[in-house]
């Protein structure tokens, strides 16, 4: 079994428009009108256990909700066929937008919320029901931002937890909850980068750069290192080898990337956890994540699709 644990969730609110109007002179120019919209639950580890279940992998989604909002997201990954065991809190689950312009869809606009705080003792009550899932677990998934006031050191403690437990653990997260998570060794880390493209505190600004970075963590313990560095291109590194996974897609033809990134990594989980090789479990992620993008509707689940796919992804040893 998979678990996901997702401190910060949210509702994704997505909008598709002609032009985002910037007004400057009268009233009507601050008016965009949306082509469509679509809502879903959302944050990294709810979109991998959405993922996953797509795929027909039993995973339990974990973290912290709240609010009417709070009740949509839970609504929502049940409906998906994922199981829930969130700590509900004070508060609303936060609501992320994202704007899509025509024919810009691959430099979408974010804008995320900060998200309700957590208290100590709601924190020690998930740690409790936390310790009792991980006698299942095989796979821990420790995704996304944290709630304000949750200290930064959390995801190295659920790390230990899960280690100690016998499950391999996968980090996506980035500034000090990704750094002090690097302390508890994972077995794969995935450096949320959107926001800024650095590692523990680092700008990644080039290739080079990446795989200096990559190797210090590499030679800590770390299995497997990617990291996104361009739209359709990731960097992988492991201690044996350095390779270059890229898509021969357009960007042009994405329509959603909210998700994909998250798909990438799910299809890379999914791929590993049945016993498939890392080569072949990165062109998998690849392909997921690429399919997702180019779909109005975050988080693909076309097997046979994603297998073409694959067809169209080069793995280049560096």
């Amino acid at each position: 079994m998979i678990i996901t644990v997702t401190p910060n969730p949210a509702i994704d609110k997505m909008y598709w428009v002609d032009r985002l109007k910037m007004g400057r002179v009268v009233r009507e120019e601050f008016l965009t009108r949306a082509i469509r919209s679509d809502t879903s639950a959302g944050g990294k580890g709810i979109n991998i256990s959405i993922f996953l279940a797509r795929m027909e992998v039993e995973n339990v989604a974990m973290g912290f909700v709240g609010g009417h909002t709070g009740h949509v997201v839970v609504r929502d990954l049940r409906e998906e066929g994922v199981t829930t065991n969130f700590v509900w809190v004070n508060g609303e689950t936060r609501t992320n937008v994202t704007v899509f312009e025509r024919e810009r869809a691959h430099i979408p606009i974010l804008i995320d919320e900060e998200g309700s705080p957590v208290s100590q003792e709601e924190i020690s009550y998930f740690l409790r029901r936390y310790k009792r899932m991980l006698k299942r677990a095989t796979w821990v998934v420790l995704a996304g931002s944290l709630p304000p006031e949750v200290d930064a050191d959390l995801y190295r403690v659920l790390a230990e937890m899960a280690t100690e437990a016998g499950a391999k653990v996968v980090v996506s997260a980035r500034g000090n909850a990704l750094t002090n998570a690097l302390r508890a060794v994972p077995y794969l880390v995935k450096p949320d980068t959107r926001e800024h493209l650095s590692m523990e505190g680092a700008p990644l600004t080039t290739r080079s750069k990446i795989i200096t970075a990559g190797r210090r963590i590499i030679e800590a313990g770390v299995r497997i290192l990617v990291v996104s560095h361009e739209v359709t291109g990731d960097i992988v590194i492991t201690r044996d080898t350095i390779w270059e996974i890229k898509s021969r897609v357009k960007t042009t033809q994405f329509k959603n990337l909210v998700g994909a990134d998250d798909v990438l990594l799910g299809g890379i989980l999914y791929m590993l956890d049945k016993g498939e090789d890392l080569e072949e479990a990165l062109r998998f992620g690849m392909a997921a994540g690429i399919l997702s993008a180019e779909s109005d509707k975050k988080i693909c689940q076309n097997m046979k699709k994603i297998e073409e796919e694959m067809a169209h992804i080069s793995l280049e040893r560096i």
